[in-house]
């Protein structure tokens, strides 16, 4: 059997199943395994004294004296049991509202036919990227249900990301982001105790199209960059419209003058081209709270380290570490590389996809405690924005997110250099080279992993977007619009395509009506071949045509609009197929030097 099957009988999902011990205060997972015979015992026992609650009714899945309201939010787990269709009670007989009657089975109870969402994959999964990034709750049972989603915390953001959970058959970013606002217990020692907390640590999770690949981009707090014009929630519910600055830190888009979540997905966006589709935040408790929820997670240290900052304590070669420890291991800068928070990003990262491994690991997967502590834990660490604030919306993003095989999983660090407006750099600033072609990769969707099937379709669809004749460069008539970042790109592209590609009858047509995320060149089907030869021309995906149902008439031209993803004439929009940049895995484990 596999993890998720493991001890699955009659059709009845594990998270079905979970009841709570009076004896130890926690919810564990019962298993009734009975065959047919009404005396068989169940194989795997309940919880002491929880078989008196497993009496439930057939029209609504609860005890009679089961108040409805048990899992409010803020409350704890409720005590109702979610109904298991005839299950029997301590005194052998069926439970209330079974239905024994004369036309029942002879094992004395109606055969339950399980609804279709009790017969889907209901284990509860978690997984996560920075330790506490991809958090998707499964769950069946209603207490359960209750109970998980009155953990959560969620932030009207208002059009700053997508509407949807996921849409469907389209890249999927995510922004991480790791607070170091010094709340819950024992974190007010950490210094700046009374700041609202700032963008400390960024990752944005860029999940591929197919599914098949993500890329975990870690940006720097101490970049300097602008930061856009944004509209952020106040805590009395009121709306403040903040104006942008100009070369400052990037983790002040976050807290500061304001700022909420929203306005540092506008931020991101303004760097890299990418629209964020969601948020989710955490403080330092999640990573204690996380890494004790799982048991420890696996670290190696290439040397042993006795950190004064931030008390890291831990000898040469391999530990495992939680609570403190593991905030410890994750705030350490002065004891990696070169002390710089460019290497506490390496050490993060390494800790993050120990943490993965640790999530997906058979040990988690099969342990019903760690399970409920692992889910109870997350869904408490999560501040996420209103579109996912649920966990019927988070089971739906997790299902997309457990696609993803660890080893296609790249965490690489933005590129970037020493700031040269600074005598003694202390900040940095983008590489001008590759940034921007790392940018480029992403918002073509090129996988930073060695994915065959990937490989293969892109191949196969730039083929067919090639394939047929093309129209010589004087036959191509095209009108340019501006929706990008780059002032008069308009202009530079209708100069670069006459006078290097021979495009004449190229007309600079000025700013588009509205600004676009990505350059589309929109054709009728008599212009095809002209389509042809202009995309190969300017290197543009298949995704950027855009085929009209009617034909052109007479002089009419085709319409290329650039978008963000427009980095300057004679630079391919599909971005450089490779990029020379250190990246890690999150299948492999390495030792932080």
């Amino acid at each position: 059997m596999d993890a998720q099957s493991r001890g699955r009988a009659e059709n009845i999902d594990p998270a079905d199943q979970w009841v709570l011990n009076p004896d130890t205060g926690d919810y564990e997972l019962r298993l009734n395994q009975s065959g047919g015979d009404s005396g068989g015992s169940p194989s795997t026992s309940a919880p002491r004294g929880s078989r008196r609650r497993d009496a439930v009714r057939e029209d609504g899945g609860r005890r009679r004296d089961s108040p409805r309201d048990g899992a409010g939010r803020g409350a704890g787990p409720s005590r109702e049991v979610p109904r298991q269709g005839g299950r029997r009670s301590a005194r052998g007989q069926e439970g209330p509202g079974s239905g024994s009657s004369s036309n029942e089975n002879s094992a004395g109870r109606r055969k339950r036919k399980a609804p279709k969402a009790r017969r889907k994959k209901a284990l509860l999964w978690t997984g996560g990227v920075m330790a506490f990034l991809l958090v998707g709750v499964s769950v069946g049972g209603y207490a359960l249900y209750q109970h998980f989603n009155g953990n959560l915390n969620s932030v009207d953001i208002g059009d700053a990301g997508n509407k949807d959970v996921v849409t469907a058959n389209a890249p999927l970013n995510i922004l991480v982001i790791g607070t170091d606002k010094r709340t819950g217990k024992g974190n007010e020692g950490y210094g700046d105790k009374g700041s609202t907390g700032h963008a400390d640590t960024n990752i944005l999770f860029h999940v591929s199209k197919d599914r098949t690949n993500a890329t975990a981009l870690s940006i720097p707090r101490d970049l300097i960059t602008d930061i856009p014009d944004c509209t952020a929630k106040q805590p009395d519910n009121s709306e403040k419209a903040i104006p942008g600055t100009q070369n400052i830190r990037f983790n002040v888009s976050l807290g500061q003058e304001g700022r909420d979540p929203g306005c540092t997905m506008e931020t991101v966006k303004q760097i890299t081209g990418l629209k964020v589709d969601h948020f989710m935040m955490v403080d330092f408790n999640a990573v204690k709270e996380l890494s004790t929820a799982v048991g420890g997670v696996k670290v190696c240290l290439a040397r042993a380290v006795k950190d004064k900052d931030s008390h890291l304590d831990l000898p040469e070669g391999p530990s495992k570490i939680q609570g403190e420890q593991a905030l410890a291991f994750v705030r350490t800068r002065h004891s990696f590389g070169n002390q710089s928070d460019l290497d506490r990003i390496k050490v993060q990262q390494q800790f993050i996809g120990s943490m993965i491994r640790q999530m997906k690991s058979d040990d988690t997967l099969t342990s019903p405690t760690k399970l409920f502590k692992l889910a109870d834990a997350a869904t408490k660490a999560l501040t996420v924005d209103k579109a996912i604030g649920s966990v019927p919306k988070l089971t739906t993003l997790a299902k997309e997110l457990t696609k993803i095989d660890t080893k296609n999983i790249s965490f690489v660090t933005l590129p970037v250099i020493d700031n040269p407006a600074e005598p003694k750099p202390i900040t940095v600033v983008l590489d001008p080279v590759k940034a921007p072609q790392l940018f480029s990769m992403m918002r073509a969707d090129t996988s930073l992993t060695e994915v065959a099937a990937q490989k293969k379709a892109a191949k196969s669809k730039q083929d067919a977007l090639l394939k047929g004749t093309k129209a010589a460069a004087a036959d191509v008539r095209v009108d340019v619009y501006n929706g990008g970042k780059i002032a008069g790109g308009a202009q530079q592209t209708v100069t670069w395509l006459q006078n290097t590609k021979g495009v004449l009858k190229s007309t600079n047509k000025a700013n588009a009506p509205a600004k676009a995320a990505k350059t589309t060149l929109e054709y009728a089907p008599n212009q095809a071949d002209q389509a042809r030869a202009l995309a190969e021309m300017m290197g543009l995906p298949g995704s950027a045509l855009k085929k009209g149902t009617t034909d052109a008439e007479g002089l009419q031209a085709m319409v290329l609009t650039l978008g963000a993803d427009f980095e300057g004439a004679g630079t391919p929009i599909t971005g450089p197929a490779k990029i020379d940049i250190p990246k890690a895995s999150a299948d492999k484990a390495e030792c932080a030097k």
